[in-house]
């Protein structure tokens, strides 16, 4: 999903589930709100991960993310997440510059 089409779907008020992959110093430069759980706890905290809404998997530019929502598919068959394409990096240049990335 690009930053652009999820900041339409935020802003139309769909129920979408946004979290950020990034580690805690990452988060520290800035986010798009949502729920933040580090790449490494995700497994461990799959039941924070709704399966009644689309949910959003981001990180810095998208790679890490990409690799998440990839195993959570293939692992636990979830067909609702989408990675946000260029990360936090592509959200901060589309949609709002005055987030720092680091």
């Amino acid at each position: 999903m690009t930053p652009k089409e999820l900041k339409e779907r935020l802003d139309r008020g769909e129920d979408i589930q946004v979290i950020d992959i990034r580690e805690d110093h990452e988060v520290e430069s800035g986010n798009i709100g949502g729920l933040h759980i580090p790449m490494a706890e995700v497994m461990s905290r799959l039941d924070e991960v709704r399966k009644d809404c689309t949910v959003v998997v981001h990180c810095k530019s998208g790679k890490r993310a990409t690799a998440m929502v990839y195993a959570l598919e293939t692992q636990f068959q979830l067909t609702n997440v989408f990675n946000l394409e260029g990360g936090i990096e592509a959200w901060a240049s589309d949609i709002d510059p005055e987030i720092e990335v680091y």
